[in-house]
């Protein structure tokens, strides 16, 4: 039974033995890097980056269910890029923008 699973896994047209399979298992790293950067403070985060990291998840998340044959590691590798690209966005544009203004309104006071 596990062997005819194992070898349907190792045949599948999405399988290790394409590039299929490896793609999206190595941009598992850039999003666990990416979480992995939640712990660094905003103002060492980069927008290029955080701006590829987001584009790239968004963009291929929406290939990746046009594709045949139907990739999900793909699909689930770039949803979590897009979800954690946006986040540290968001941190950095609030630390950058939200946080001097608030700043500017408590020193008139």
């Amino acid at each position: 039974m596990a062997t005819s699973k194992l070898q349907a896994l190792w045949n599948h047209p999405a399988g290790p033995k394409t590039i299929h399979f490896w793609a999206p298992t190595f941009k598992w790293g850039i999003s666990i890097a990416n979480v992995a950067d939640f712990a660094k403070p905003p103002e060492k985060l980069s927008y290029p980056q955080q701006i590829a990291v987001t584009c790239t998840g968004v963009i291929w998340s929406r290939y990746s269910t046009v594709i045949t044959p139907k990739n999900w590691n793909l699909f689930s590798v770039n949803v979590a890029m897009a979800a954690t690209g946006i986040y540290q966005l968001s941190r950095k544009i609030q630390h950058d923008y939200f946080s001097e203004a608030e700043a500017a309104v408590a020193k008139e006071q």
